[in-house]
């Protein structure tokens, strides 16, 4: 009973650990993207995303407050 408890608890941490990576590779690729953007047109580069992103980040808030 415990190789087969320990053994499946080994697959859940792989997994939840390939989820971790696969979002900070994410996280990362996104704000490389953003740091490009402001390279190639400077301020305007800076602040349009984040102003694209209010209403996203409100609906994901709403969204989110249902539970």
């Amino acid at each position: 009973m415990t190789d087969d408890n320990q053994t499946k608890h080994s697959h859940d941490d792989k997994a939840d650990r390939k989820a971790e990576i696969i979002l900070l590779l994410g996280a990362i690729l996104l704000l490389a993207a953003w740091a490009g953007s402001v390279a190639i047109w400077g301020i305007p580069g800076l602040y349009i995303p984040a102003l694209i992103l209010v209403p996203v980040v409100y609906v994901l808030m709403v969204w989110g407050s249902f539970g």
